[in-house]
C-alpha cells in the first residue's frame, strides 16, 4: 500500500507542497478559500496522514506534553488531568499521562521516558525525591511546571493550594459549631509531602488562634491501607474527638466507611469536614462539608505557564509558587 506524501496531496490539489504545508500548520491567511477546499478534499480523498516524526524533526517540536501525577486515585488529580488535556488539545498538543504512585523511582523512569520521547514540556506532581533530575531540566531551560506540591530545593514555577488557609477554614467552621476536640487525619508524611505537612501546620495554627490545646494524639497520619487502624485508635481513646478533619479525599472515604461500619451518626456522634470536593459529598447522608480547591483555575494556570515556556516567552523574576485560595462548601456534616 503506497505511503501518501505531501507531494501527492499537492499534486492532487493542484498546488505546491509549501502551500499544503501552510495548510497543515493552519496558516490559512496565505491561501484562498478555494485552495483551502481543494487541499482539504485531497487530504480526505487520499486519506493522507502527516508524518509527525518528520514534522517534529523539522520544527524541533513534538506538540506533546507529559503530565506525571503522584497518585491518580485522588479525585483532585483526575480533575486536573481532564482540564489540562482539554486545554492542551485546544492548542494542538497531545498529552501523555503517567501515574507515579508516589514512588520516586517510578517518577524518575517516567521523566526519563518522556524526555527520551522529546516531549515539549512537563507538568509534574513531584514526589520531591528526584532533585538531580529536576535540577538538570531547570538548568537546561526545559519547560516544566510543578503542580500541587512544592520542592523547597528547586526554583520551579509551582501551582498549589494555600493549604494553611484550607485547614484554617475547616477548623473555623468546626469551632463555630462549638466543637473543641478536633482531630486531623492525613495520608503518610514520611517524605514530607508539602500539602500534607502544610495542612497539619494550618490545623495547629487555627487551634492556637481559637485558644484550643494541640493534642498530638489527635494528629494521625498513615498510608491509605492503614487508615482504618488510625480510626480505631482515635475512637478507642478515653476522650475521642468530636470532629474529624479529613485532609484529603482518600482519607475522607475511609472515615465515612468506618463511621458507617460502627453505625455512628454524622454530625451527632462525630462531625466531619473534608479537604477536596468529591462527587458523592453533595448527596451523601448527610451532605459533607468540604474545603474545595479551585481545580479549574489551577489547571488552567499550569497549562498557561507551560505553554508560555514552550513558546519561549520569558517571564521576569524568579520562578513563583502560585498559591490558590480554597473555598468552604458548607453542608450538614458539622
Amino acid at each position: 500500500m503506497k505511503n501518501i506524501t505531501m507531494a501527492d496531496v499537492a499534486e492532487h490539489a493542484k498546488t505546491s507542497k509549501s502551500t499544503v504545508s501552510q495548510y497543515l500548520n493552519k496558516r490559512y491567511e496565505y491561501m484562498s478559500e478555494n485552495t483551502r477546499k481543494r487541499i482539504e478534499a485531497a487530504i480526505e480523498e487520499l486519506n493522507y496522514h502527516p508524518n509527525s516524526v518528520a514534522r517534529s524533526l523539522k520544527q524541533k517540536a513534538t506538540y506533546t506534553v507529559g503530565v506525571i501525577v503522584a497518585n491518580i486515585l485522588h479525585s483532585f488529580s483526575t480533575h486536573i488531568i481532564r482540564t489540562l488535556e482539554t486545554e492542551f488539545n485546544k492548542q494542538g498538543f497531545h498529552t501523555i499521562i503517567c501515574n507515579a504512585d508516589d514512588d520516586p523511582e517510578k517518577e524518575r523512569n517516567y521523566i526519563e521516558m518522556l524526555l527520551a520521547k522529546q516531549v515539549d514540556g512537563l507538568i509534574i506532581f513531584p514526589t520531591g525525591e528526584n532533585l538531580d533530575l529536576y535540577e538538570q531540566m531547570k538548568d537546561r531551560g526545559f519547560p516544566i511546571v510543578f503542580m500541587d506540591r512544592k520542592v523547597d530545593a528547586q526554583a520551579i514555577d509551582t501551582i498549589m493550594l494555600d493549604n494553611h488557609k484550607a485547614a484554617e477554614l475547616a477548623v473555623d467552621r468546626l469551632t463555630a459549631g462549638n466543637y473543641r476536640k478536633i482531630s486531623i487525619i492525613t495520608t503518610s508524611v514520611i517524605r514530607n509531602i508539602s500539602p500534607r505537612i502544610e495542612r497539619i501546620e494550618g490545623y495547629r495554627q487555627a487551634l492556637q488562634q481559637h485558644g484550643l490545646p494541640i493534642r498530638k494524639d489527635y494528629i494521625k497520619t498513615a498510608d491509605a491501607e492503614h487508615l482504618r487502624d488510625v480510626l480505631v485508635e482515635l475512637f478507642e481513646m478515653d476522650a475521642p474527638p468530636e470532629a474529624i478533619l479529613a485532609a484529603n479525599d482518600i482519607v475522607l472515604v475511609e472515615v465515612l466507611k468506618y463511621i458507617k461500619e460502627k453505625n455512628l451518626s454524622i454530625p451527632d456522634d462525630i462531625a466531619v469536614i473534608g479537604i477536596d470536593e468529591v462527587p458523592f459529598a453533595a448527596f451523601f447522608t448527610p451532605p459533607i462539608t468540604i474545603v474545595e480547591q479551585p481545580k479549574n483555575e489551577m489547571a488552567n494556570l499550569a497549562a498557561e505557564l507551560l505553554l508560555k515556556k514552550i513558546n519561549g516567552q520569558k517571564e521576569g523574576g524568579r520562578p513563583t509558587v502560585h498559591r490558590m485560595q480554597p473555598n468552604l462548601i458548607d453542608r450538614h456534616s458539622c
